[in-house]
């Protein structure tokens, strides 16, 4: 039986106590929780969810936010005269993971059983095939998605401020928003984090950054089986890691979850305010998601390229 379908609490477990969606003897491919997006899902959230045609950009521009945060550096844009008639440009410096991005499964690896599907060292490292980002991107993370406004009502730092996301803060949140997820959906978790940032001045949000502190998803067993049993292809947030951060360093991170052993698709810094208000205005939090991945061979991240369609 494929393990992607199995219920969370009857999937094997590790001896650290953590839970796999592949064994030895049941290896999946190289997409993952993506797999979980079909022709049927494509086809319905376009029937269903695009009513009013508002298309609304999910990633910030590619120099923010600037500089890039965990010790990356900002990229070089050149443009040139080709001819005197023709203008070209090119990018020096560019890290694919340095704005709005996804996590591809060559992100993290298992300490004890290695990287997702028990992919070697050898087939996710350089000049390796398995488990780039250009699996994703030959047929794109785009279906249902669905936003999960935590930050409505909440004050302007609570994005800044390391607070955890419990599963039920996210179904109490989706009672009050009126949706329910559906399997194939890509979650979209609003913390307020990239608000907070945008409205500091420039002290403020130098302050921010060197804290370090955002609110995120807890990173424990009970987010990781919600987040599977509910059929999640994707999980994105406007923070800068997903889970909350500063990190328990006595117990495993949402990353060492959800990349290595369950497969899943992560997306960091999604921009995500303009969203809420579309979604807020039109009493609506489910829309058509569509994300293209860059085809890059072997990429272990990659921008978002992301847009809603209401």
């Amino acid at each position: 039986m494929n393990l992607i379908d199995v219920k969370y609490r009857d999937l094997p477990m590790l001896p650290s106590g953590l839970r796999t969606a592949w064994t030895a003897d049941t290896p999946l491919d190289d997409l993952g929780t993506v797999r979980r997006i079909t022709s049927e899902t494509v086809r319905a959230a376009a029937a269903q969810d695009v009513q009013y045609g508002e298309r609304v950009c999910l990633s910030l521009p590619m120099n923010e936010p600037h500089p890039p945060y965990f010790g990356r550096k900002p990229f070089e844009h050149v443009i040139f005269d080709f001819n005197e008639l023709v203008q070209d440009d090119y990018v020096n410096g560019f890290f694919l993971q340095a704005s709005s991005q996804w996590d591809g499964l060559r992100h993290r690896k298992d300490p004890d059983v290695g990287f997702y599907g028990g992919v070697s060292d050898a087939e996710a490292g350089p000049g390796g095939s398995r488990l780039g980002v250009e699996h994703w991107a030959t047929e794109g993370i785009i279906g249902r998605g669905v936003l999960v406004d935590v930050a409505h009502g909440q004050s302007p730092s609570f994005g800044t401020e390391a607070r955890a996301i419990g599963v039920e803060d996210l179904r109490r949140t989706m009672r009050r928003q009126d949706v329910r997820l559906q399997r194939g959906d890509i979650l979209l978790v609003r913390t307020g984090y990239l608000q907070a940032l945008a409205d500091a001045d420039d002290e403020t949000r130098a302050r921010i950054r060197d804290d370090g502190s955002f609110t995120g998803l807890v990173p424990d067993e009970e987010m990781a089986e919600f987040l599977w049993d509910e059929g999640v292809a994707a999980v994105a947030a406007d923070n800068p890691g997903v889970e909350v951060f500063p990190r328990d360093p006595n117990r495993p991170t949402l990353h060492a979850r959800l990349l290595p052993l369950l497969g899943f698709a992560m997306g960091e810094l999604f921009a995500l305010d303009e969203l809420a208000a579309a979604c807020a205005r039109r009493a609506k939090y489910s829309f058509m998601f569509v994300s293209v991945p860059l085809h890059i061979r072997g990429a272990v991240g990659s921008p978002s390229n992301a847009v809603a369609i209401l």
